[in-house]
């Protein structure tokens, strides 16, 4: 019998003519934006007050949209860097086109806009990667480009780790 475990995508299997759409998706409540934003220090009445923010121009709290930004990003990470990543570089733009409210739900997909080999590091690369976020009605509600720092497939068994299993390594032992 076969086994596969499950992991990201090595920098040589991410392909910049891909688009990569992770699900399930992630229905945000009021109860993780009172969580999230109380966590990250943040006294935004948008977010914690709803009677003040039912006085404000969307009429109802909006999800905090640091947590929209993490949720996509998280939401990629089985699908495309779980144990293949080095390190996450930076974001070079961050976008929220149309709000999130309590209890929209995030889809997220991902494009790899670029991909290089690393030249100071050698067995991995830098990918520049494409998040897209949108709700439950296709509207999109965050956009944000990163640079990824990858493994290679080789580059991550030379460095001493186990080289983890994917789809075309046929039978496992």
């Amino acid at each position: 019998m076969r086994e596969e475990i499950q992991r990201g995508l090595y920098y040589d299997e991410l392909e910049p003519v891909v688009r990569y759409v992770h699900r399930p998706g992630r229905t945000l409540t009021e109860a993780d934006d009172v969580l999230f934003t109380s966590m990250t220090m943040n006294p935004q009445g948008l977010h914690l007050d709803a009677a003040w923010a039912a006085t404000q121009p969307f009429g109802r709290p909006l999800m905090n949209s640091m947590l929209t930004l993490s949720t996509l990003v998280g939401l990629s990470v089985a699908h495309l860097t779980r144990g293949t990543i080095v390190a996450n570089l930076g974001f070079e733009e961050v976008r929220f086109p149309a709000p999130m409210f309590h209890g929209d739900t995030l889809y997220g997909a991902t494009t790899v806009r670029d991909r290089r080999l690393s030249r100071s590091r050698p067995g991995t690369g830098i990918v520049t990667l494409e998040h897209v976020g949108t709700n439950q009605d296709g509207a999109v509600v965050a956009r944000a480009v990163r640079s990824v720092m990858m493994w290679t497939r080789d580059g991550h068994a030379q460095d001493g780790h186990e080289r983890a299993p994917g789809p075309t390594d046929g039978e496992a032992p």
